[in-house]
């Protein structure tokens, strides 16, 4: 059940904040015309008309009745852009060229830098191929709403603030743009005002007031919505004022690595001399195409390097990939039994693994018909649940909100320290990478070409070189701490870029 429609507003990105499973996806096909709300009459659905009826005297009244008669158009880019080449086939450029209704083709292809993918088949692009592509399909036709589900789902640091930065310029006076984020700093950048879904995943949820930006996300870190008088979470969420101080090791480096190349002839890896102490969590940043996921395969022994060797190779390594399937067969507790062993009928395995991921009302559901948060939070369980000295975890926020994300993030870090062991998490959002990590790995290069990465630097160290690559600057709010991302050629962009301090300052 789903309480409350926002209405979108002219010349605003409203931002959509909330849990997975609360309600977000029904909204925007609702606004998109897709759904049409039933107010509860399930054996007896309203029609459109007696909706626009419903809503006479009230701003939803214009809305609908545009949306409905069709005398203004509401486009809608879905959440599972993964599903696309199942649904559209041919090559990018055909259809691309097909829905620009604006004429802006040309400008929205150099800025998204999809020209390479322009003769390629759509069943051939990766995630955050097809994310870049839907997000273009959406800006180039000609609508007056527009509404983005996830948009920076399989998305580097890169790609997200420049779909950030397009998706706000739609928003002028004549056009509403509506959309649902799980990335903090990205909503943080993207929206001027923002809605807050809370309630029961699931079951159901209700819509707040709107707030401003900032206020918004701070109402929903804290738990608890003033306005309204509601508490929908029992504690804030805290994220630490300052990084984690480098402290020289106490503990052996579990693993060691010789400079290493991996030549695919088409791609190069170059990878530092490096190594990683037990109870540390090493975040790995950087663009997509430049051999994050390469640098883990060969931690994991999955490819071979060219050059170079990965010492200790008697350790165990336990993998959770970057794309996921449902093609497992069984059911959850099936999977992580298989994988736990004996200790899954433990109480600290439940404790430990099963509760704070929110799988046990899963157990018993067939993996396959799992949506993507669940099966994600499902492979992050089945990683964690095997007996290993290292954990190599490939974009694990994928899907998840983030309320899931940070408790991800705590049970990845309690595993480190309360096992002695330690974990690789290749992952793009900033927020969570600065929740996780104790060190930082940062990788350069020219995407699907070349790649290199240096040796892990401390969280404070490698954030500042990764997001000077970027050209992005970060600062803290200074009511929750949280990482904020300062709008391009502000006053403390231009004062952070001068001083060379592109992460926050301590």
């Amino acid at each position: 059940t789903l309480y409350r429609i926002p209405k979108p507003r002219k010349g605003n990105v409203v931002g959509l904040l909330g849990r997975n499973g609360i309600g977000k996806s029904t909204l925007l096909r609702i606004l998109s015309g897709e759904l049409i709300p039933n107010f509860g009459k399930f054996d007896d659905p309203p029609s459109k008309e007696q909706v626009i009826e419903h809503y006479v005297g009230t701003p939803l009244f214009e809305y609908f009745t545009g949306v409905y008669s069709g005398s203004f158009k509401a486009v809608h880019k879905p959440q599972y852009v993964d599903k696309i080449p199942k649904v559209i086939k041919g090559k990018t450029g055909d259809l691309l060229r097909k829905l620009d209704e604006r004429g802006v083709l040309d400008t929205i292809v150099d800025d998204l830098e999809l020209d390479y993918l322009l003769d390629r088949d759509l069943e051939v692009l990766s995630g955050g191929e097809l994310q870049r592509v839907a997000i273009a399909a959406a800006i180039i036709r000609d609508a007056r709403v527009y509404l983005f589900d996830e948009p920076s789902s399989f998305l580097d640091v890169y790609q997200r603030t420049r779909a950030a930065r397009i998706i706000r310029e739609l928003a002028d006076d004549d056009r509403m743009v509506i959309a649902a984020e799980h990335d903090l700093a990205v909503i943080d950048y993207m929206s001027d005002e923002i809605f807050l879904l809370y309630g029961e995943p699931d079951v159901y949820g209700i819509v707040s007031n709107i707030h401003s930006v900032r206020e918004g996300i701070n109402i929903y870190i804290n738990g608890y919505i003033p306005d309204e008088n509601v508490r929908f979470r029992q504690s804030p969420i805290i994220f630490h004022e300052k990084p984690p101080q480098d402290k020289q090791a106490t503990y052996y480096n579990i693993l060691e690595w010789s400079k290493l190349v991996k030549d695919f002839g088409g791609f190069k890896l170059e990878v530092e001399a490096g190594g990683i102490g037990v109870g540390e969590v090493v975040g790995i940043l950087g663009m997509n195409g430049i051999g994050k996921t390469t640098f883990v395969r060969m931690l994991a022994g999955v490819e071979e390097p060219t050059e170079g060797q990965v010492s200790n190779p008697a350790i165990k390594v336990s993998y959770k990939p970057q794309y996921i399937t449902a093609s497992i067969e069984g059911t959850t507790e099936q999977v992580l039994r298989k994988a736990a062993g004996a200790k899954y009928i433990e109480n600290w395995y439940k404790a430990e693994v099963i509760e704070p991921l929110h799988v046990k009302r899963m157990l018993e559901k067939d993996v396959s018909i799992l949506s993507g948060g669940e099966l994600q939070r499902v492979a992050i369980a089945e990683c964690l649940s095997r007996d290993a000295d290292i954990y190599l975890l490939d974009e694990p926020s994928v899907y998840l909100d983030v309320e899931e994300r940070l408790a991800v993030a705590k049970t990845i870090r309690r595993i480190t320290k309360m096992r002695g062991v330690t974990a690789f998490v290749v992952e793009h959002d900033i927020v969570t990478q600065d929740f996780i990590a104790d060190k930082i790995m940062v990788f350069d290069g020219d995407s699907g070409k070349y790649g290199h990465a240096g040796n892990p630097q401390s969280l404070e160290d490698g954030m500042n070189t990764f997001l000077k690559q970027m050209d992005v600057t970060f600062r803290r709010d200074g009511d929750t701490k949280r990482p904020r991302v300062n709008k391009r050629d502000s006053k403390l962009d231009r004062e952070q870029k001068s001083s060379g301090r592109y992460y926050y300052s301590a």
